[in-house]
């Protein structure tokens, strides 16, 4: 690693800049040993006194290094004696960190000249171009202001706390700037440079590295799974249901791997379903699925119905849904400082929405004037109008002026549609800050929407239309949760005379 040395003017006292050419984590503790060693966030480096028991224990403690002097400081430099501070040095191979930017005429920021002095004051948030990425910015916070606005800089996209530095970067981009005029007083920012006209909307995101798909061993018979994807493709079933079908069937026959599987019989479809229940210890739901690829195959693909008529059925378990109190939901969205983030809770919450749902709102879906919210193509295919609360849209409506999404309600970083995991991981996070059912899922929410409406007097008919549910069945089964009147019920214990 190299030192970078040059003499400075800070706060009217003469210091000596010190810059390294390489990451190194251990740089912060060993400059704190040098007497009177400061770190320059508006500067972008570490400076120590201008006197020689200064310059003596940078030398001591970084005595593995090269220490030169940087580039274009002669002007400014005045040669001390060999002891008693820094060396002239002769060449300098690497480029030296770039300084921070000052305004410019043309509007898109030039470098200043090295090491010119800037003041910062410290009631102000200093924005500044991030010296080693243009597409960054970069805010230093002072520590007097970090109580009022830490978590507003918290909750911008894209943020991220650079430790070397002391300073928050974000995305150079319009939505950065429109996140900053509208939730920072003007007075509390200053900036060093004047943001350019041209710059991007949002930056685009790097292309997620793919994990290698574990390789498929195909069956014996692999054309009869073939067969079986296309009558549900025909079938119109979902990518998800292909695909989990296809893996049942394929290790289905790949267990009688020897067998067409026109020939395998019915007592051999029973003895399979076993050896899973009692080897593999599959849940019920897991037993249901294999069981359905199977009867598709027989009923639809080699019309050979009679085999699977009568398979026994497993009887289910009466499992009631995880739900949160009313309290608990209230907590949860107050966790959430992020506006998309919190948006996003809200909207599921509001309108009972599954999980695909929501990822597939676009904006013509938001019928405010209605207060309702159309999701289309839900779970079965099916349309239908669910409930848009007030609070919702009103934080809906900052969020599209703020985030101005094109297709989808909720993009991610590169204008694409939201993934599911992100949405999990909102949830995850606000449900750990603020300490409530830690068993809880996004779905649990949905399960809240529907309980809390019975609680309020709500007919479960309509209930049922703002879920979809198909049957009313499954919708009854949040009866079984609400305790609305539980108020008037007492033991028959409080009756006894004991």
């Amino acid at each position: 690693m190299r030192l970078l040395i040059a003499p400075l003017q800070y706060d009217n006292l003469s210091r000596i800049s010190v810059r390294h050419n390489e990451f190194d984590s251990t740089m912060p503790s060993r400059m704190k040993q040098i007497i009177g060693s400061r770190w320059a966030p508006e500067l972008n480096c570490w400076h120590i006194p201008y006197t020689s028991e200064a310059w003596g224990s940078l030398k001591s403690i970084f005595k593995e290094c090269e220490i030169v002097k940087a580039e274009g400081a002669t002007s400014l430099y005045k040669t001390p004696k060999p002891e008693s501070g820094p060396p002239v040095g002769t060449s300098l191979n690497v480029e030296e960190p770039r300084p921070p930017l000052s305004p410019s005429p043309n509007g898109k920021g030039t470098a200043i000249t090295p090491h010119a002095e800037i003041v910062y004051p410290a009631n102000a948030i200093s924005v500044n171009l991030f010296p080693l990425d243009k597409a960054l910015l970069c805010l230093y916070v002072p520590p007097e202001l970090v109580p009022a606005h830490l978590s507003v800089v918290k909750s911008m996209h894209g943020r991220h706390w650079e430790p070397q530095w002391k300073v928050w970067t974000v995305p150079y981009t319009k939505l950065t700037l429109r996140f900053l005029q509208k939730y920072f007083d003007a007075r509390v920012l200053q900036w060093a440079f004047t943001p350019a006209e041209d710059i991007p909307e949002r930056l685009d995101a790097p292309i997620p590295e793919r994990k290698p798909q574990p390789t498929v061993v195909p069956a014996c018979y692999e054309a009869a799974v073939v067969a079986l994807e296309q009558v549900l493709i025909l079938k119109r079933y979902s990518w998800r249901t292909v695909k989990s079908y296809k893996n049942c069937f394929r290790q289905f026959i790949k267990h009688y791997d020897g067998i067409k599987p026109s020939q395998i019989a019915r007592k051999q479809i029973n003895d399979y379903l076993t050896m899973l229940i009692k080897e593999r210890n599959i849940s019920v739901s897991q037993q249901g699925q294999v069981m359905s690829a199977i009867k598709m195959f027989y009923a639809s693909v080699i019309d050979q119905e009679d085999k699977i008529k009568g398979l026994f059925q497993p009887k289910k378990p009466q499992k009631l849904p995880k739900v949160l109190t009313e309290e608990e939901v209230s907590a949860l969205l107050r966790s959430v400082d992020n506006l998309k983030h919190r948006c996003i809770l809200m909207l599921i919450y509001s309108g009972g929405l599954r999980l695909g749902e929501l990822i597939a709102l676009r904006l013509p879906d938001l019928q405010p004037e209605k207060e309702r919210l159309f999701v289309r193509s839900g779970k079965g295919n099916k349309d239908r109008c669910t409930l848009l609360s007030e609070k919702a849209w009103e934080h809906l409506k900052h969020y599209i002026e703020l985030y101005k999404p094109v297709e989808w309600l909720f993009e991610g970083s590169n204008g694409g549609q939201y993934s599911e995991r992100s949405v999990q991981e909102i949830f995850t996070q606000a449900k750990k800050r603020s300490m409530i059912n830690l068993e809880a899922t996004v779905h649990t929410l949905r399960h809240s929407f529907a309980t809390h409406l019975l609680e309020k007097g709500v007919d479960l008919r309509y209930i049922q239309e703002l879920l979809g549910h198909a049957s009313s069945k499954t919708t009854e089964i949040y009866t079984h949760i609400t305790k609305k009147g539980w108020g008037k019920l007492k033991s028959p214990l409080d009756s006894l005379n004991i």
